[in-house]
């Protein structure tokens, strides 16, 4: 045991530098964001719905999206029917982002959140985004 004075400090030395990222991050973490849903389009509506409910989007709009993909793409379905009943045209650029046309405030804000990188954009052409 003639390194055993190497050893110990080198052992606290490893635990300080594999815990200081939790350390130095701590009682800092990010508000949550609040999706903008302050476009023209939205404020020109009448009756302020969406295909579903806020909360049903919130916890389910990908997988509503990847449904209506594969409705689309593969069975030549393009019309939805909500839970309130009235029919809507399966489409995320045409549908969806008619009205959340803010990208950057609306999907993107969300998405670098809670570290997500969707798909979309790989075959769908991103909105451009307007000046409000």
């Amino acid at each position: 045991m003639h390194d055993a004075g190497k050893i110990i400090p080198g052992l606290i030395i490893f635990a300080a530098i594999v815990t200081f990222p939790f350390y130095y991050n701590m009682g800092k973490a990010v508000e949550r964001p609040e999706p903008k849903l302050d476009t023209p389009a939205i404020q020109e509506l009448k009756e302020k719905q969406c295909v579903e409910s806020k909360e049903f989007m919130r916890a389910n709009h990908m997988q509503l999206l990847n449904q209506w993909r594969d409705a689309v793409v593969r069975d030549g379905n393009n019309v939805y029917i909500g839970s309130n009943g009235k029919k809507y045209t399966m489409s995320l650029q045409n549908t969806c982002m008619k009205c959340h046309s803010n990208k950057k405030n609306f999907c993107d804000s969300c998405h670098k959140y809670v570290a997500v990188r969707p798909y979309c954009w790989d075959c769908h052409i991103a909105p451009k985004e307007s000046k409000l």
